[in-house]
């Protein structure tokens, strides 16, 4: 059977209403889930992005990224990480430049041929058009360690601020300061959504996140304690092998919980990765997709659509009349 759109905004597969039924606690995704993040982590790729193009290339231009782009990549399935984001981003208009090509246009091949394996098949696609991007990349020293790559000192800078980098870093930020663009986080969730899913899962409601434990609190703030954080994970603060969509974080999450069927929250291809190998290896998972912070709703909605997820939604506030549709 194909998916159903059985109310505007609410799509389900028929075929895994029985297991939806079934669902005892819930893990979401923070941004573009919780957090409408297209004024903070959007822009502080674009920022980053312009920044390093005037200090440490020949590329005289700014403006250059859009949410489209950003998007592209991250719908590849291997760019959950933002600061990946922006290196594939510097590499492509890099080596659009050298080569003479319209980054515009030459952004879409190189979009075209990432996949889950992130910046490598960005590296991978430079090397098989002979694209001249070594001096970049030795700027850059990315992916590397962190203080000692300027990639991702300059874009955390930008995104957290002086005060919130000291505090999270015990260093003094180097490249910016005054407030950072994490200030401009708008929070979807609010405690309305929170009650009613407390009255759903209990206390089986956690988090796994690409964010950090301080970047997620210091956004969501009195909303953040209302999860179990004993057992939700942010991945910023793990090693980078766990990163979306490796299983691992969203396994020990539900395990932790103990529950049997969970479902995750989330709006991008890196979620719907992890939820499916999480659901193979034999922890039951319903993946719901959200497609309402999207700065084009109607192909992220297509996305999921194509790759078959369990229930798509519009928005979070969504949730508890889908799983009231479902089992009436």
């Amino acid at each position: 059977m194909t998916l159903k759109e059985i109310q505007e905004g609410i799509t389900i597969d028929p075929t895994k209403i029985e297991k939806i039924k079934k669902l005892d606690s819930i893990v979401f995704d923070c941004d573009g889930v919780l957090i409408d993040v297209s004024n903070s982590y959007d822009l502080a790729i674009k920022k980053t992005v312009d920044f390093i193009l005037k200090e440490m290339t020949q590329v005289n231009e700014s403006g250059l990224v859009t949410t489209t782009m950003i998007e592209g990549f991250k719908a590849s399935g291997g760019f959950n990480d933002e600061i990946d984001v922006t290196y594939a981003l510097i590499l492509a208009i890099v080596a659009a430049k050298k080569r003479n090509e319209p980054f515009s246009k030459f952004i879409l091949k190189v979009i075209e041929n990432a996949d889950h394996s992130g910046i490598n098949s960005v590296e991978k696609y430079m090397n098989a058009i002979n694209a001249d991007i070594s001096d970049i990349r030795k700027k850059l020293s990315y992916p590397g360690t962190k203080f000692q790559n300027p990639l991702s000192s300059i874009f955390d800078e930008i995104f957290y601020g002086s005060e919130l980098y000291k505090q999270l870093y015990r260093r003094n930020s180097e490249f910016f300061h005054g407030l950072g663009l994490i200030e401009n986080d708008v929070v979807i969730l609010n405690k309305d959504l929170v009650t009613k899913l407390h009255d759903r899962f209990g206390k089986k409601i956690a988090i796994v996140t690409g964010r950090g434990h301080l970047s997620a609190k210091h956004s969501l703030k009195d909303l953040f304690k209302e999860f179990d954080l004993d057992n939700s994970k942010f991945l910023e603060d793990e090693p980078r092998e766990m990163a979306k969509p490796n299983p691992q974080s969203l396994i020990s999450s539900i395990k932790g919980m103990n529950g049997t069927t969970s479902l995750y929250v989330g709006d991008s291809m890196e979620d719907y990765l992890m939820a499916r190998k999480a659901d193979e290896s034999g922890i039951s998972t319903i993946f719901c997709g959200v497609y309402g912070t999207s700065n084009d709703p109607k192909a992220k909605k297509s996305l999921f659509e194509n790759n078959h997820a369990d229930i798509i939604v519009k928005s979070i506030d969504l949730i508890p009349k889908t799983l009231n549709l479902v089992e009436a």
